[in-house]
């Protein structure tokens, strides 16, 4: 079974964790993934609400 101490965190444990991404993906990579998982987030939240992207509607010619 899996204990609940095990399923928290401490503050050095996190610092590890953050010091071990850095050395295998580089400081060049960790941006890139941060971007992109915000991105997925903010598409997964507007998708639940039912809203659509602005960029991939047609505009209205109409309107200048």
């Amino acid at each position: 079974m899996i204990h609940a101490t095990l399923l928290f965190l401490s503050g050095q444990d996190l610092i590890i964790i953050c010091a071990l991404a850095l050395l295998l993906f580089g400081g060049k990579k960790i941006p890139e993934f941060a971007k992109g998982l915000g991105e997925g987030i903010r598409h997964f939240k507007d998708a639940s609400e039912g809203k659509t992207d602005d960029k991939t509607t047609p505009k209205d010619p109409e309107k200048k």
